[in-house]
């Protein structure tokens, strides 16, 4: 959309890192006629980290599951930046299609005490049930972006509500028809995330949750 025009103003949802893949100058001053809802703060990409850490404290090696496709940069340094201080070696490894998630999951598991860690995109999200499948036919502790990878037998999410991001792009969809400029409306971030674990994937990867993080959660599958 943004080569057919740069006049037009544009709204987008779902967007995990608009700064890293060129479609806004920063998320405070978007800078053209592109504006939108992130789906996470940078911030949150060490948080996974945490919780990765906390749920599996044998963790020593995390793989970030990148889409190949999508420049990133944003989350991943954030991930890099978190580590030293938990002790953990990150890499990333990335992939465009099935066939190479599965290569890339399965190389990185034949060394122990492996996690790995899934960002926002549009390829984890299709192939999430091949994701999560994997991390458990591998033995690997993931965490997701998203609840829909739990529900579908992942270990741990943590990440927003994603249908209130389009009830929000509704609001600035009505400020530009009523003249505001895309580059004066900054890119907003979710306001509230939720925590889901299955204890079922827990104890299939000997895993004992810790009370804390089981009390902080917004949801246990069991």
């Amino acid at each position: 959309m943004q080569q057919v025009t740069r006049t037009v103003p544009i709204v987008f949802v779902l967007v995990p890192d608009p700064v890293g893949a060129g479609f806004v100058d920063s998320l405070a001053r978007p800078g053209g006629n592109v504006t939108g809802f992130t789906p996470f703060e940078y911030g949150i990409s060490a948080k996974w980290l945490e919780l990765l850490k906390e749920i599996a404290p044998g963790v020593k090696r995390v793989a970030v599951l990148r889409d190949a496709a999508v420049p990133e940069v944003g989350q991943f340094a954030i991930i890099q930046a978190a580590a030293p201080s938990l002790s953990v070696d990150v890499s990333p490894i990335s992939a465009r299609d099935a066939g190479e998630i599965e290569r890339a999951i399965t190389t990185f598991a034949r060394f122990s005490n492996g996690g790995l860690i899934v960002p926002g995109s549009a390829l984890a999200a299709v192939h999430r049930v091949q994701i999560a499948t994997l991390a458990a036919q591998n033995n690997l502790p993931a965490i997701y972006f998203n609840r829909f990878f739990v529900t579908a037998g992942g270990l741990i999410s943590y990440g927003p509500d994603f249908l209130d991001q389009y009830r929000r792009a509704a609001s600035y969809i009505d400020r530009t028809l009523k003249g505001e400029k895309a580059a004066d409306l900054p890119v907003q971030a979710p306001t509230k995330y939720e925590l889901l674990i299955n204890l079922n994937t827990a104890k299939a990867l000997g895993l004992t949750v810790p009370p804390t993080l089981l009390a902080r959660a917004d949801e246990v599958i069991e």
